[in-house]
């Protein structure tokens, strides 16, 4: 029987569910609504039109035949009808309507649905502080805000850019700010790493150095504590805890909070961090009523407990759940591991699962291992260094998550991918030693590094090798006058000799093949050996050799120099 769908919401998971809806029912009627001019785009290809790298912003509205998804093409192609600055003031779940507002005219009017889908997204988090008001202070959420700023930007009226907030959109804007248009860009973040809660610090510290490196500056660990202006109502200083920043333009991007309110204030079952609640079929506590995308909260398929995931990935795949259960299937969406990426100049990050300090906040037994190695085969002219760091459970050797950088960003999204989909399946580092994995020279290495990772990672849960992080060797080196810290580097001397010659007394270098018949020139009382070669191979080798002559007190560093160097630690 015919039926009458509402969907509040027009960007992604919305005109998702409507379309799939109508394929599978094409007698039923569907009527969408959004407070926005512009819908149905590519929200996460904001930062690429700031930058200039997508010329105009109708682009992230087109279909692949080059087709705008405007009111028109949804009524023409689709058969939904689309309301476009049309606000949703309240659902009366009795009734089954909901109110609308014509946002230019004012109007209102009722609007009956046999079942309602919310799609409303999030909103941006604002800073509470002196000056926020001005001029020149943007948050990037929607299309329409993106124009504003790009405007902004290509007028030539933008020198110096502050961007509060390292996350992804942040770190996206400030690398569009910085490469596209030459602007002064300094990011603050108030916790002390980019990219926090989804990388481990010693992979951000990697990424931080390589913006640095193209002249991104960082303020970590800083608050804001006011905006200033200038001529005018207009933003010309940025007060933290440490500094007063110039800035023509100042970006907020801290965050965003659900938009939940309408759900809340109809009695539907929100939680307290603001998330719609649903069940497997994405049905709200109304089973007239289904939500998704970024208005809602999900089951993190890891820890098993309630996630707040907004991401585009996300909305689309349940737009589809919903369009299906909307005709009467029974489609599930059952959660998520939480997998992402993002492009920082050359370098590109991406991660699945949990973090370390995640995994050891959700009461997990953890450790991570950092292995890093050339992504193609190292005889390959075409390739590129990838560092992965593995977060799994000991005893049970349970991969609990994985993040990494690269080059060459496309294989490291692959491996990312590849964790991501076994991850709730229960993965294992035995078995990701052991995954069967594509090969040929101009894309992978015949051991790759997926294999590698789960060698090491095995390796250290049973006792075969122990390693530490760069940040840990940092600290090290930091206090290494006096400490009983014997760094052995096991490379040839041909790579050791600038560090022999700075540091004579603090570096020592014996060769991996060279070790066993040099084991008398190691101190063996009160003495921790560090082993340290390029990427942790033959540091390993060195320590089975060391372990087997009866040292006790040694460790290898993970990642070796590779990520020493990455990681801009000064030697």
């Amino acid at each position: 029987m015919p039926q009458h769908v509402v969907i509040i919401g027009a960007v992604a998971l919305g005109p998702k569910a409507a379309a799939r809806f109508k394929r599978l029912e094409p007698d039923s009627r569907v009527t969408m609504v959004d407070r926005a001019k512009l819908i149905s785009y590519g929200g996460c290809g904001i930062p690429y039109f700031v930058s200039g790298d997508v010329s105009d912003a109708v682009e992230l509205q087109k279909t692949a035949f080059h087709m705008v998804r405007d009111e028109e093409f949804f009524h023409a192609t689709k058969d939904v009808d689309v309301r476009t600055e049309t606000e949703a003031l309240s659902i009366d779940r009795a009734a089954k309507t909901v109110t609308l507002r014509h946002l230019p005219t004012g109007r209102e009017e009722t609007l009956g649905y046999d079942k309602l889908v919310l799609a409303m997204g999030s909103t941006p988090l604002a800073l509470s502080v002196p000056g926020a008001q001005l001029r020149g202070i943007h948050a990037v959420h929607g299309l329409e805000a993106a124009q504003r700023i790009r405007a902004l930007v290509s007028g030539g009226g933008v020198s110096r850019a502050v961007v509060v907030g390292a996350g992804f959109i942040g770190l996206e804007l400030a690398v569009a700010l910085a490469d596209m248009w030459g602007v002064e860009t300094t990011v603050v973040e108030f916790r002390d790493q980019i990219l926090p809660g989804v990388i481990g610090g010693n992979l951000a510290r990697m990424a931080q150095k390589h913006m640095e490196e193209k002249g991104v500056v960082f303020r970590l660990g800083e608050q804001v504590r006011a905006f200033e202006g200038g001529d005018g109502d207009r933003v010309a200083r940025v007060v933290t805890d440490n500094a007063t920043l110039e800035a023509d333009l100042v970006i907020v991007a801290i965050g965003v909070r659900p938009n939940s309110a309408l759900a809340r204030e109809a009695g539907l079952s929100v939680s307290e961090r603001g998330g719609i609640k649903v069940d497997d079929q994405l049905r709200t506590s109304d089973p007239d009523i289904y939500a998704g995308g970024d208005c809602v909260e999900i089951k993190h398929l890891i820890t098993g407990s309630p996630a707040y995931l907004p991401l585009g990935s996300l909305a689309n795949r349940q737009g589809r759940v919903i369009g299906t259960n909307l005709a009467g299937g029974a489609s599930e969406f059952s959660g998520a591991v939480g997998s992402w990426c993002v492009k920082l100049f050359d370098l590109s990050a991406a991660g699945t699962g949990l973090t370390l300090a995640a995994a050891k906040a959700a009461g997990f037994d953890a450790l991570s291992v950092l292995v890093s190695q050339l992504d193609r085969a190292h005889f390959y002219p075409d390739k590129g260094l990838m560092s992965l760091e593995l977060v799994a459970e000991r005893g049970t050797g349970r991969v609990l998550g994985m993040q990494g950088l690269a080059v060459m960003g496309d294989a490291l999204v692959g491996k990312v991918d590849v964790v991501a989909a076994l991850l709730p399946r229960g993965l294992t580092v035995e078995t990701l030693s052991g995954l069967e994995m594509a090969y040929s020279p101009p894309f992978a290495a015949a051991l790759d590094i997926l294999n590698v990772v789960g060698n090491a990672t095995e390796n250290i849960l049973a006792g075969r090798n122990r390693g530490i992080h760069v940040d840990e060797f940092a600290a090290l080196w930091a206090a290494r006058n006096g400490n009983g810290t014997y760094i052995l580097d096991c490379r040839e001397q041909a790579n050791v000799t600038e560090l022999l010659a700075a540091h004579p007394a603090h570096w020592h270098n014996i060769p991996q093949g060279e070790l066993r018949g040099r084991l008398d020139e190691i101190p063996r009382d009160n003495t921790s050996v560090v082993l340290v070669c390029n990427t942790g191979a033959r540091s390993y080798e060195a320590f089975v050799t060391l372990a087997h002559a009866g040292f006790k007190d040694v460790v290898s560093v993970e990642g070796g120099m590779t990520a020493v160097l990455a990681a801009g630690i000064q030697l």
